[in-house]
């Protein structure tokens, strides 16, 4: 017998919002506070220097290696215990990079993080689309970005007072300490979706799992051109920042020798102007559509990209490079929980499935886009970086063109 979606009491929906927010801070501040550490990382453990950003692409390949089946396993069995089991199995990898005594296991226990991001994605995301109206998940999805983005914006700084008093060993395992604490939370606040009816009457029912009718609904999703472009669109367009995550240590660190300190307060205006971007998104909800909202942010996603070229050409410093990765950054905030939305219901499947291939396909593109970055000297020089960083954010201009075309006359999903 089907249940009435979703009667939570205030401090229950409070509560649930909060868990799902720590838990998806701690994902990602299991990257941003060990960043400042990895030079001692690969230094104790006897490794390449290389690592360093090999470490972090593979925290974001994590995230998509479980991701197609997370989806489709949360929409038989449900968002609740599929999301317990990701942050046992997150603060598990932690808890063990304690007693790490080669980079090979450390790498793997990178990779087994990481997954820990994609049940943030797969199941977090839809079930919080599943239970608030469209304008109020969009306003929450940018709010987790908010918090989200307190992770490199702090945790690089966080780390590396840290590193003062303890050690990057210590520094997971209090990871490990507070993701069993995450689990409890989401134990005791988490709603079940999956087998309910909404407020509007719109069931959503249990889909039995099987491989080939899992294998037929993703490629469905690869022939949706919009889905996929959408999709394509999100991962390219934080690529930038992304490779800045992974290349910063080197650049800012080897290259110009900066301490751990210093190099937490130049990710300061970066962060905090993707935190201002989504402040502007959620202020400019309440009078724009969705596609007028994006394309409002590719104005100063542009003109920050492009900035990075002119950084390319006329010898780049860290100040102007920041300055254009900020005035990027802006535009960022402004558009990638707006676009995330319209990608998710670009599809009539289930959302648990639907989410998992947004995740795989923007996360794949942000993976192996640092890779190839840092493989064509992004992390040697700034007007590298800057060069290559550029290129890639522009690739999703013609995807987002395709996109927004049909997207102001596409049926607007239930609220």
């Amino acid at each position: 017998m089907q249940r009435t979606l979703i009667t939570l009491r205030r401090r229950q929906a409070i509560g649930f919002c909060l868990a799902i927010t720590a838990f998806e801070l701690l994902t990602y501040m299991a990257s941003d506070m060990i960043m400042p550490a990895m030079l001692a990382v690969v230094t104790e453990l006897d490794a390449d220097v290389r690592h360093v950003p090999n470490a972090f692409n593979l925290y974001l390949i994590g995230g998509v290696c479980l991701q197609w089946l997370i989806g489709p396993l949360s929409d038989q069995w449900g968002r609740r215990p599929m999301l317990l089991f990701g942050s046992a199995l997150f603060g598990t990898s932690c808890a063990v990079a304690f007693m790490t005594d080669s980079i090979e296991m450390f790498n793997l226990l990178r990779l087994v993080q990481g997954m820990g991001l994609g049940f943030v994605v797969a199941v977090s995301y839809p079930a919080l689309q599943e239970v608030f109206c469209e304008a109020d998940a969009v306003r929450l999805m940018a709010l987790l970005g908010n918090v989200a983005l307190l992770s490199p914006l702090l945790g690089p700084l966080l780390g590396s007072l840290l590193l003062e008093w303890v050690n990057w060993r210590e520094v997971f395992l209090g990871l490990g300490i507070v993701a069993a604490l995450v689990w409890l939370g989401l134990f005791t606040c988490m709603p079940e979706t999956v087998g309910v009816v909404r407020r509007d009457g719109q069931p959503l029912l249990p889909v039995a799992f099987s491989w080939d009718n899992t294998r037929r609904r993703y490629l469905a999703l690869l022939t949706n051109r919009r889905f996929l472009g959408a999709s394509l669109a999100l991962g390219l367009m934080s690529l930038p920042l992304i490779a800045w995550i992974g290349l910063a240590p080197l650049l800012l660190m080897q290259l110009q020798g900066l301490t751990t300190f210093e190099y937490g307060l130049w990710q300061i205006p970066i962060f905090s102007a993707v935190i201002l971007g989504n402040l502007i998104l959620d202020r400019l909800l309440l009078t724009h559509s969705i596609p007028q909202l994006i394309r409002l942010a590719l104005w100063p996603f542009c003109l920050g990209l492009l900035t990075l070229i002119g950084c390319a050409a006329f010898a780049a410093n860290t100040g102007t490079l920041v300055a254009s990765l900020s005035l990027y950054a802006v535009g960022l905030g402004m558009s990638n929980a707006a676009l995330y939305r319209l990608a998710l219901f670009a599809s009539d499947d289930s959302k648990g499935l639907v989410s998992a291939m947004i995740g795989m396909i923007s996360i794949a593109v942000m993976g192996l886009g640092g890779s190839v970055i840092a493989l064509n000297g992004g992390g040697t020089r700034l007007e590298l970086f800057a060069l290559w960083s550029a290129f890639a954010g522009l690739l999703c201009l013609p995807l987002l063109h395709g996109f927004l075309r049909d997207a102001d006359t596409a049926l607007t999903p239930p609220q």
